[in-house]
């Protein structure tokens, strides 16, 4: 009797898998495609996004050097990221709260399955909960997509030094804080490490890159001292349409930064996404309404100021809540963190020493902590158990073991908080007894043009003499290097 025929596969060739050795058995190419652009998206987010909003909402005579620490500290993160930082935030674990470095370079490790080794949860007696972390893509998919976090989260708190910090000490604080903070607050709760068995939730960053970044921004403005009287008394942007731009980019990538984070693109990406934007856009117009409502006026800058709190704001829960409870997050995002920055912070005397340029306290740290315990309240238990490694995890309005929840959120917070204010201060200490952490007076009061040799904007023509009549009256308080005297008169100058 002949043998029956093999049937014919019903999936196209294009979408099977071990069709050759670049597309194995376990390669999903539509993950492996997301995980991608979503790592694009967010890496858009810092190059150029931030830099360009860095550059143009400071005073004119920082805008290089605030878009260059920017842009420094993502090339720097993307280096000390794979020879080291990767695995002490992805890999096996060395402590509760570390993993162990090495690099993540050779084929070998990243052409394999990308897995999460420390992410198998296990009930008390022993028995599996919830499987290892196994995404259908590539381990360098996974590398470079963990990168764009990390480096975000340096540019985010760079926002808290801007205008005063020493360009060279910033080089050496990149790497140290990514290696001795960053890393631990990764493994911790995304890694495999005792926050995250334990069940504190954190969808994409609330704690541990806006917490982190804000708490760590803040204390290094201490550390760092503030601007000068002059630069602190007026601080315009140089332009507000670039500013805006920057911003745009911010908000569209962070669609890859909460969209990308269930490692696969599932349903519940798809709900992260549209939370995401539903609690964005309505801090937006909550910051705004504010505005208007006690300085008449609506500021563009705390309308992107409302935008960012409310992207921060959702980031820990984007896929665990509903869509209603998003609403109510961006109403708070939108309120909250505006009245800690225009009220609290110009009565409490201890905000106010503390120079912390864009606010990144306010936006990140009040925001994202809001965000967390936000997250511990409204966390819906079915979309909980679509991405937590704890089962039977929800939010307190959902009874049970909500409540719990939100001390779990508190506590993992004050983790953060407390790990970042005393790491960061060493790591200060310790770069000053080598580096200034403070630029020295003639480059605070000159800026970009004695830092770095070079100006944004040449506002009339090289070697033109300056005519008030053609080129207006206006000035930022820069005052420009002369290379022959040490000071000269430039057209923005006081005079």
């Amino acid at each position: 009797m002949a043998a029956a025929a093999v049937p014919p596969n019903p999936v196209p060739i294009a979408y099977q898998g071990g069709t050759s050795a670049a597309v194995p058995e376990w390669l999903n190419k539509g993950d492996n495609a997301w995980q991608m652009i979503s790592a694009t998206l967010v890496g858009l987010q810092s190059v150029p996004g931030l830099v360009i909003l860095y550059g143009s909402i400071v005073k004119k005579k920082w805008a290089v050097n605030s878009a260059f620490m920017a842009l420094y500290a993502f090339a720097a993160v993307v280096i000390c990221w794979a020879i080291w930082a990767y695995k002490l935030s992805f890999g096996d674990k060395l402590l509760p709260f570390w993993g162990k470095a090495g690099p993540a370079l050779g084929q070998k490790f990243l052409i394999k399955e990308s897995a999460l080794p420390e992410t198998t949860q296990f009930h008390d007696n022993g028995t599996v909960e919830t499987a290892m972390v196994l995404p259908f893509y590539p381990m360098a998919s996974m590398v470079w997509f963990q990168c764009v976090f990390a480096a975000i989260t340096l540019i985010i708190l760079a926002g808290s030094v801007l205008g005063r910090m020493n360009i060279k000490a910033w080089m050496a604080f990149v790497p140290l804080w990514l290696t001795f903070s960053y890393t631990v607050g990764a493994f911790s709760l995304w890694g495999g490490g005792f926050l995250f068995h334990w069940g504190v939730m954190d969808y994409s960053g609330g704690y541990v890159i806006h917490l982190s970044s804000g708490t760590a921004g803040f204390t290094a403005a201490y550390w760092v001292g503030p601007r000068s009287t002059k630069d602190r008394e007026r601080f315009p942007p140089n332009n507000v349409i670039m500013m805006l731009a920057g911003a745009g980019l911010l908000w569209m990538g962070w669609a890859g930064f909460n969209g990308g984070d269930p490692y696969t693109a599932n349903i519940d990406s798809s709900m992260a996404v549209l939370n995401t934007n539903i609690c964005a856009a309505t801090s937006l117009l909550v910051w705004t309404w504010l505005d208007v409502i006690f300085f008449k006026k609506p500021s563009v800058i705390g309308a992107v100021q409302g935008m960012i709190t409310g992207l921060v704001c959702i980031t820990p829960g984007a896929g665990l809540v509903q869509g209603w409870a998003a609403i109510v997050m961006g109403i708070l995002s939108g309120s909250v963190p505006w009245f800690t920055m225009m009220f609290i912070h110009k009565r409490w005397t201890l905000l106010q020493k503390i120079d912390d340029t864009l606010g990144v306290f306010h936006t990140h740290a009040v925001a994202g902590l809001l965000g967390g315990v936000l997250t511990g309240l409204f966390a819906e238990p079915t979309l909980c158990s679509l991405f937590l490694p704890v089962t039977n995890s929800r939010g307190g309005v959902y009874g049970g073991s909500g409540g719990i929840q939100i001390l779990k959120q508190l506590a993992g917070a004050a983790f953060i908080i407390g790990w970042n204010v005393v790491v960061t201060s060493i790591i200060c200490v310790v770069i000053n007894k080598v580096i200034p952490l403070r630029m020295t007076e003639e480059q605070l009061l000159i800026g970009d043009d004695a830092v770095h040799g070079e100006e944004a904007y040449a506002l009339w023509g090289d070697g033109e003499k300056y005519d008030s009549t053609k080129h207006g009256f206006y000035s930022d308080d820069t005052t420009h290097l002369n290379k022959t005297t040490t000071l000269s008169s430039g057209a923005t100058q006081v005079v």
